[in-house]
């Protein structure tokens, strides 16, 4: 009988791409990343309108709400839908994300994750791949979203939007980083969720999404001066009416790529933590 060959166990990483210094390994292991992942999707389509079915409805059922409001609102616009889809947008960008890593504790739990560690892919690139797919679903929906809002009355500067939907992906990629960084982090569902909610309903509420923040009392709008996404709401809406000089622009613009570069960050460090 002939005896099995033996097998040493590997040591460590398998190449120094491992490290994620690299750009051209980088962006080759994104690429391999990115193209699992999304043909994960396309599999199953649905649920890029999954996702934008709330954006929607308050669309369809809120916006007729506002429209004898709006006027009372001191805005540079009395119609409802421009300024009700930029809100929509800045929403989308967060609550769509934010749920991006519930996929990765399943991947997680299949072992998926553990299979990319004993590969030599960059570890920054198992992150940049999936929010380059998380950041793609994004702009699709954006794009259904804006095109309803346009059906539905909604008016706004082209390039104004375009400079919208770019302020939103950065949001966007903000928060999938930060969602799947909690994932591996925490590693159950049933942790991640009610921290999701516990974070999200402030914001939701502070950011001035659906309705202006001048309404409220002013020890409320003080308070909302301090959230971050308040500000990028205003710039987005800013940016819808051709408003790009504004300083509210200037603080959502500086806002947004801050969150996004605080989000890659913890992101990365996580997913090298993980697959250390």
């Amino acid at each position: 009988m002939t005896a099995a060959p033996s097998v040493s166990a590997p040591t460590g990483p398998a190449a120094p791409a491992a490290d994620g210094l690299e750009p051209n390994g980088l962006v080759r292991d994104a690429l391999i990343v990115y193209r699992r992942q999304i043909r994960m999707n396309l599999r199953n389509p649905a649920w890029v309108l999954i996702g934008i079915m709330q954006p929607v409805l308050y669309l369809v059922l809120f916006g007729p709400l506002l429209k004898p409001l709006v006027g009372s609102f001191d805005l540079p616009t009395d119609n409802p839908y421009t300024f009700l889809v930029p809100g929509l947008l800045v929403q989308l960008g967060m609550f769509g994300a934010f749920f991006a890593g519930f996929g990765l504790i399943a991947e997680w739990r299949e072992g998926v994750v553990e299979a990319e560690r004993v590969t030599p892919a960059s570890r920054a690139a198992l992150l940049v791949g999936r929010l380059a797919r998380d950041l793609s679903l994004l702009l699709v929906q954006a794009l259904i979203l804006v095109g309803l809002g346009y059906w539905m009355g909604m008016r706004g500067d082209v390039l104004g939007i375009v400079a919208g939907i770019v302020i939103t992906l950065a949001v966007g990629g903000a928060c999938a980083a930060a969602s799947n960084a909690l994932a591996l982090t925490t590693k159950s569902e049933d942790v991640m969720a009610p921290i999701i909610n516990m974070v999200m309903m402030p914001v939701l509420l502070l950011s001035g999404i659906m309705l202006p923040m001048t309404l409220g009392p002013a020890w409320l709008e003080s308070v909302s001066d301090f959230m971050p996404f308040r500000w990028v709401t205003d710039a987005v809406r800013s940016t819808f009416l051709g408003d790009f000089g504004s300083n509210g622009v200037m603080w959502g613009v500086a806002w947004a790529v801050a969150l996004l570069a605080l989000g890659v960050w913890w992101g990365t460090a996580v997913f090298r933590k993980e697959n250390s």
